[in-house]
C-alpha cells in the first residue's frame, strides 16, 4: 500500500494555506435542513451548526461540510434565497466558533456557493459537477477556491431514476475528465473529483465503482468518497441508514485502500479512527 501508485502526496491551497494529502482527510456532514435522509446530521439553527461542528472537529474532522439542500430521493425543492440564507447563516456561525477550521459549502447553485464563500466559506462541494447550474465552472474559478466536482447525471429530480451505463467507471472517469478540463480551463485552481456513490447510479454501479476505485487516479486530482449511511449500505443488509454505521466504516476501509483522500461522513470518530487505523498499517506494507 505505501508504494501505490493511486496514493500520491497531493496537496489544495484553502486561502493562501497548503493543505497537505499526507494522510487521508475527514470531512464531517452537516444539514441546515429538515428534509435530508439522515436525521442525525440535521440542525435546526444556524446555533446549532456551529455546536456541532465544534463536537465534529474535536472528533477528528478536518473540514466541516455545510448543506441547505437536501438531495435525497423524492426530496422537497426550495428556492435559491431559502437555501442562500440558510446556508450562509450557518456558515458565518460555524466560522466564528471555529476560526481556522475548513468550511465546504454544499451547494449545486452558483449563486448560494458564491454567498457562501464570501460569508467565510473555504471550498465549494458541488453534487451537480457543474451540471445544474451552467454558472458553477466560471463561478468556483472566479471565487479561486477548491472545488469538489461530483459526477452525476440529470438533473436534481431525475438524477436517481433508471440510471444506465456500459462500463460505469470508464463512463465516470471519462465525464469527470471532460469536466476537469473545461474548469482549469476556466481558471480553476484545485478540483477534487467525487465519484458520486448514490447520485445516478444503482447499488452495483456503486459497488463496482467502490472495488475500481483507484483507476480514477487517471484524473490527478484528491479523490473524496462519500458512502455515509448510503442506501448501498442499508439496502444490501436490509436495514436502515440509521443503523448503518459499521457498514460505513467497513466500506470507508475499503474506499482508503483504493485510494480516497477525502471520506465524507456523518460519524466523524468512526471515521477518523478509521483513518487512523489504516494509516498504522500502511507502516507495515
Amino acid at each position: 500500500m505505501k508504494d501505490s501508485a493511486f496514493y500520491r502526496r497531493q496537496n489544495i491551497e484553502v486561502r493562501g494555506r497548503l493543505i497537505e494529502f499526507n494522510k487521508p482527510l475527514t470531512m464531517g456532514v452537516i444539514n441546515a435542513t429538515d428534509d435530508s435522509f439522515y436525521a442525525g446530521s440535521r440542525v435546526s439553527s444556524a446555533a446549532s451548526a456551529a455546536e456541532k461542528a465544534v463536537k465534529m472537529t474535536e472528533e477528528g474532522a478536518d473540514i466541516i461540510d455545510l448543506g441547505a439542500y437536501s438531495t435525497r430521493p423524492g426530496g422537497g425543492v426550495i428556492s435559491p434565497e431559502e437555501e442562500r440564507k440558510a446556508l450562509v447563516e450557518a456558515v458565518k456561525a460555524v466560522r466564528s466558533a471555529l476560526p481556522e477550521t475548513i468550511i465546504s459549502a454544499d451547494t449545486f447553485r452558483a449563486g448560494v456557493a458564491e454567498a457562501a464563500v464570501n460569508a467565510g466559506a473555504d471550498m465549494v462541494n458541488d453534487v451537480g459537477g457543474g451540471s445544474f447550474d451552467p454558472r458553477m465552472t466560471e463561478t468556483v474559478a472566479a471565487c479561486r477556491v477548491p472545488y469538489v466536482l461530483m459526477h452525476n447525471r440529470g438533473t436534481p429530480t431525475t438524477m436517481h431514476k433508471n440510471p444506465a451505463y456500459g462500463d460505469v467507471v470508464n463512463e465516470v472517469v471519462r465525464e469527470l475528465s471532460v469536466k476537469l478540463d473545461a474548469l482549469y480551463a476556466a481558471g480553476a485552481a484545485d478540483v477534487i473529483v467525487d465519484p458520486g456513490f448514490g447520485f445516478a447510479k444503482s447499488a452495483a454501479h456503486n459497488f463496482e465503482l467502490l472495488m475500481r476505485l483507484e483507476e480514477l487516479s487517471i484524473l490527478d486530482a484528491p479523490v473524496l468518497a462519500g458512502l455515509s449511511r448510503k442506501s448501498m449500505i442499508w439496502r444490501t443488509l436490509g436495514i436502515t441508514a440509521a443503523d448503518a454505521l459499521n457498514g460505513t466504516t467497513a466500506l470507508n476501509m475499503l474506499a482508503l485502500e483504493r485510494g480516497a483522500q477525502i471520506l465524507r461522513v456523518h460519524d466523524v470518530r468512526p471515521a477518523a479512527e478509521a483513518v487512523a487505523l489504516w494509516e498504522r498499517c500502511r507502516r507495515f506494507a
